[in-house]
C-alpha cells in the first residue's frame, strides 16, 4: 500500500509540471490552500446552517436527501450537507477565490464549478462515536453518477477542501492512482460500489492538513476510510466542491431526488 507522494503549493496558474502529475495519476494535494482563520469560520459557518436545517427538520435541499447523525453526546447534527454554499455567505464567497480559476482546465473546455448541479458544495462531517450515521464510505466512482443522471460520462474533477488534520489512523480518502484511465467496464465493475470497504494493495492515503486543496478525478476508484480511532479526535470535516463539464444542469427545490439518492442508507 502506498502511503506518501508529492505535494505542491498552488499559488496562480497551474505549472506544467502539477499539470502532468495530475494527467498521470488523476489526482494532486496542495498544501496551505486556506489559513486557519478561515478553516475555523468555514466550520461556524457550517454550524450555524446546521441549526437552521436541524430547526426546520429539513430533509432534502433541492432534491439531494441531508444525512442527520448524532454526535458524541446524543445531540442531533447534520453528516452530509448538499448545497452548503446556497446557504451561507461564507460559503459562496470561498467560491470567489481566483485561484479555483486557475484548477479549471484540468477538466478541460468548458468546464466550471458546480456551485448549482450534482449536488453542489457538499460538507462533510465524519465522528466515529456510538451513534453515529456517517463514518466511512465504501469504493466507489463519481461517474458513475452521469449514468443515474441519464446523460454521458462527461469530466468531472472532486476539489477536497480539508478542514481537519488527518493522520493515517483517522481513516479519510483512499484513492487508487491511474484509475481515471480505466474502461467503462472496469469502472462499473472493478468494485462492488458502496459495500465493499476492504484496503487495496495500490490505494494511497490522503492524509491532509487542515487548509489543504485536493483535486481527484471522479473516475478514480475511491473510498473514505473509517477512524479507528472513537471519540473526539475522529472527528474530520471536508468539503467538496464538483468541476464538471458538459450541458448545464442546475438543480432547484423542486429538482426530484436521484434514483440511488434513495438508496442512501447503504452509505455509513
Amino acid at each position: 500500500m502506498v502511503s506518501s507522494y508529492k505535494t505542491f503549493t498552488l499559488t496562480g496558474q497551474l505549472t506544467a509540471e502539477q499539470i502532468d502529475f495530475f494527467n498521470e495519476h488523476g489526482f494532486i494535494h496542495f498544501k496551505k490552500f486556506i489559513n486557519p482563520e478561515t478553516v475555523s469560520s468555514i466550520i461556524d459557518a457550517s454550524k450555524q446552517v446546521e441549526q437552521k436545517w436541524i430547526d426546520n427538520d429539513l430533509q432534502k435541499v433541492n432534491g439531494v436527501p441531508i444525512k442527520y447523525g448524532k454526535d458524541l453526546d446524543g445531540s442531533p447534527i447534520v453528516q452530509r450537507f448538499a448545497f452548503i454554499n446556497q446557504h451561507h455567505q461564507t460559503l459562496s464567497g470561498l467560491l470567489l477565490d481566483p485561484r479555483f480559476n486557475s484548477l479549471l482546465p484540468l477538466a478541460g473546455d468548458g468546464s466550471r464549478l458546480g456551485t448549482e448541479e450534482k449536488d453542489g458544495m457538499v460538507f462533510n462531517h465524519y465522528i466515529n462515536g456510538p451513534e453515529s450515521k456517517f463514518t466511512k464510505m465504501g469504493w466507489h466512482t463519481d461517474g458513475l453518477r452521469d449514468i443515474f443522471y441519464g446523460g454521458k460520462l462527461n469530466p468531472m474533477l472532486n476539489v477536497g477542501i480539508h478542514l481537519s488534520t488527518l493522520k493515517p489512523e483517522n481513516g479519510g480518502l483512499k484513492i487508487i492512482p491511474g484509475t481515471h484511465k480505466q474502461s467503462i467496464y472496469q469502472m462499473l465493475f472493478r468494485k462492488k460500489y458502496f459495500l465493499d470497504n476492504k484496503a487495496d494493495s495500490e490505494e494511497v492515503s490522503i492524509n491532509p492538513e487542515a487548509g489543504d486543496l485536493t483535486i481527484h478525478d471522479g473516475r478514480l476508484w475511491h473510498r473514505v476510510a473509517e477512524s479507528s480511532i472513537r471519540g473526539e479526535e475522529s472527528r474530520r470535516r471536508v468539503i467538496y466542491i464538483p468541476i464538471i463539464a458538459g450541458k448545464y444542469a442546475p438543480k432547484n427545490e423542486n429538482s426530484p431526488t436521484v434514483f440511488y439518492q434513495r438508496f442512501a442508507g447503504i452509505v455509513k
